[in-house]
Formats: structure tokens, sequence, C-alpha cells
């Protein structure tokens, strides 16, 4: 079966309607490998031979000879012959019942006639995305990947490609490495890929939060102590250091040790050896460190908190994580890895995320990055319960409504902002003639948010 050339999205057009077909493939053919069907026999034998991404159907097709079928079963059979292919199907304005009733056989979306060509690019470009971002799903999880290694650090934008390259070449190493990055962008799983897939694989990792760790007892929890060091103390104890002998020891928010332990550890990474709390016998180790932090250890050193010498005996090997917010283009993909792990975790149906989710997991910021969006599809994966993941639970934040009359006057920073959404969307819609998909693309913006922003602000474009 031919597959597509990469990044060449495969199309098959199912339209009876010779003139409408034509139409359709003149006007996709530019940025879409295109194959045309004008029923269901010959979509079938399309897909016989044929690797596709998206089918584009009309709802309503005229009989086949041997067959009484519609769009909609164009949709059950497409399914049969290459399963979890998107189908969106075009309808007449006067058939959006039948089009919702689409949509719940399984449908990806829907377009009505007369067709908008920007509009239908936009709904196919993000069916072949969720159509990929499955695939490369089912590729992982066939290759029975556990919970470490680099595999799991999903993405494919060039800032962290750019990280992962780093930690891959510096992985059989020993030397130390430093992690920086925002609270929940996956430090510790990337020091996780970085002791699994190296030469102290098979050695122990051992991790520390000493941000968790009370100051009285940080200095006994990394070294041990000895019987009798303080009260309570009633037998020797092996410290973080002594379980990691062989291995790795992970340091997470490093910069939270106080100025005592800090010498105490420089000496430590100098040496390889140290002496337990109230223990008097230096005991030599094996480890390689990796240290992490969500602060600026260099702004630290220059305001006095964090010492100058430990900051560069730690910073042998940087590796910066970029917040989520930077990774717009692997927000989908990792929605929908966690929607898997969360479904099969929770005895749930495997999940399937609706575009107007992924519409508004695109729009959030992220303050609280990867572990955020993972905490956020494990409640919708609970509270959903259905293949069809929407926006029904998504929290009232990610929800945009409509804004009070009150935010009207524009003294007020809500009724400023609003004015001015309202300003440059009507702008755009004039300048591009009322075509809102154009407009869209000039506000940069998608064409889904530009709809959802006219019924929000009450815009009446004249068209």
């Amino acid at each position: 079966m031919p597959v597509s050339a990469p990044g060449t999205i495969t199309l098959l057009i199912v339209e009876d309607q010779e003139e409408l077909r034509t139409q359709l493939d003149w006007a996709l053919r530019d940025e879409f490998r295109v194959l045309l069907a004008a029923d269901r026999d010959q979509a079938l034998g399309k897909l016989q031979h044929e690797r596709v991404d998206v089918i584009l159907c009309d709802l309503h097709l005229t009989p086949a000879e041997q067959h009484t079928a519609d769009g909609l079963d164009v949709i059950s059979a497409a399914n049969a012959k290459q399963p979890a292919v998107p189908v969106v199907v075009i309808t007449g304005s006067s058939s959006r019942r039948a089009a919702l009733e689409a949509i719940k056989r399984g449908a990806y979306g829907f377009f009505e006639k007369p067709f908008d060509p920007d509009e239908a690019a936009h709904i196919i470009r993000q069916a072949a995305h969720l159509r990929r971002m499955e695939q490369e799903l089912l590729k992982l999880r066939s290759e029975h990947i556990g919970d470490i290694g680099f595999a799991l650090m999903l993405g494919g934008g060039p800032a962290l490609a750019r990280t992962v390259k780093q930690a891959r070449t510096v992985a059989d190493t020993n030397a130390t490495v430093l992690i920086t990055g925002e609270s929940g962008t996956g430090k510790e799983l990337l020091a996780r890929a970085i002791h699994f897939e190296g030469a102290r694989a098979a050695g122990p990792f051992i991790g520390v939060s000493c941000a968790a760790l009370p100051e009285t007892l940080i200095e006994s929890e990394l070294f041990g102590y000895e019987k009798g060091a303080f009260t309570n103390a009633l037998n020797s104890k092996q410290g973080r250091f002594e379980l990691a002998d062989g291995g790795t020891l992970f340091l997470d928010e490093i910069s939270e040790l106080t100025p005592a332990v800090q010498v105490t550890l420089l000496r430590v990474l100098q040496e390889r050896s140290f002496e337990r709390v109230g223990g008097t016998k230096t005991i030599n180790v094996d480890i390689r460190l990796i240290a992490a932090t969500n602060r600026d250890l260099a702004k630290e050193v220059d305001e006095g908190r964090f010492r100058k010498d430990l900051f560069y005996r730690l910073n042998v090997i940087p590796l910066v994580l970029p917040p989520l917010r930077d990774r717009q283009e692997d927000v989908a993909l990792l929605a929908a890895h966690f929607a898997v792990r969360f479904a099969e975790r929770h005895n749930r149906p495997q999940p399937r995320l609706r575009p107007e989710l992924i519409e508004a997991l695109h729009e959030h910021t992220w303050p609280g990055n990867v572990r955020e969006l993972e905490n956020l599809m494990e409640r919708l994966i609970v509270l959903t319960g259905e293949t069809e993941i929407g926006t029904e639970f998504l929290p009232d934040d990610m929800l945009r409504h409509p804004p009070d009359a009150s935010t009207a006057d524009e003294s007020t920073l809500e009724g400023a902002i609003r004015a001015l959404r309202i300003r440059m969307i009507n702008q755009a819609l004039e300048l591009d003639k009322g075509n809102r998909a154009a407009a869209a693309r000039r506000l940069a913006i998608s064409r889904s948010y530009m709809h959802r922003l006219i019924k929000e602000l009450g815009i009446e474009p004249n068209e």
C-alpha cells in the first residue's frame, strides 16, 4: 500500500456530484495529495490500495447500483478498511441534525455547503494532525515503553529536541548535570531518562526533593547518621549518597539547600567521600549527580543565596527544559498520551479528543506546565467516562465566557481589552471582505477561536 511522502497529507474526497468533486479537487490539490471517488465502492477501492490520512465525504451520496449507501455508510466502511482514519462530512445547511448523527458515528467534523476552501483546509489539517498523533502514540505503545527513557520525553519542538539531544549525548558519561526549568516541566523525568539509558542503568536511581525535607533533617537524610548521633537515633542509617553508590543521585530543588549543607555538598562532589552525621569514618561513594532547580541559580549566586563555587561544580552540563507554553506544537500529543494512559489506569474506554477540546488546550498558557496538563487529562478521563472527550469538565479558567456589560467601560482593563478585540476583528473582517478564515489568519489566531470571539463579543460582521 503506497504511503504518503513525509509532510504530505493524502485526502480522499468522496462526492457524487462531479461539479462539486472537481471544485473541491481544484481548491485543495495545492496543499493536499487528493484522491477522488464518486461513490462508496470507489472510495473503498481507493482505501484498499492507498494509505489515506483524511476522508472528505458528502453526507448525502446518490445510492450506487448495488448499495443504498450514504455518507454514514462510508464512515462505517472506511473504519473497517483503515481504522481511525478521520472522516469530515459535507452537508447542506438544512442537514445539521444528520451531521451531528455523523459525529456520533465517528466522523471528525463537518462543514456546510457552500464551502469555504480556507475553512475546509483548516479542518482537514486538524484532522490529519490528530490522526498522525494517534499513530505516533500507537507506535510508542507497540514498543512496550515503560516509565523510563527518552522516548517518554514526548514532543517535536526544537527547544525540547535540542535538550533531549544533549541529554542523550551525556547519558553514557559520569558528568554532573544541572537541569533547570519551571515547576512541572519534567525535570525528574529527564533525569531518569539520563540514568536508565546511560552507563549506570544497572545501578540505583535515588531521588530526593531538597525542598521537601525540613532544614534540620537535610544533612542526615543526604549523608546518613550513626547510632546515638541525636535524640531518637536508635540505629545507624544510610543516607541518600550511600544508597546511590554505583548509580545516580538526583537532587531536586537544590537551591533550597542551607549554606551549611552547600559547603558539605561541595566537598563531597570534589572528593566523593563524606562522614555520616555523628560519625568519624570516611565513606567513599561512586555516584553520578544530577541536580535540578526551578530557580535561576546564577541569580541566586549574585544575590548571595547560593555558593558560587558550588554552582560552578554543578553547572558542568546545563540542560534547560522549556515551559509548555513554548511547546504549543506538543500540547495535543501530550494530551492524547495522558488520555490513553489514564483510560487504561481507570478502566475507561479508549478516548478520542474532540476538536474543541484540542482548541481549548492550545489556547491555555499552562502555568503548571506538563504536570498541569497531566492532571487535567486524568480529571477529564475520570469525569467524562466516554469515548469522546470534550470541554464539558474543563476548569472555569479555560472556558471563555461572554463578558459582563460592565466590561464595555474602556476605563477598566477588561473593558479596554474587549473594545480592542472588537476593533481589531472588525478591521480584519473589513480588510478580508467578511472572510472569517482569512481574517483569522491575519490576526494569527485559529478559525474556531475567531468564530468564538465573534459570538462572545456580539460582533455582527457585514457578510
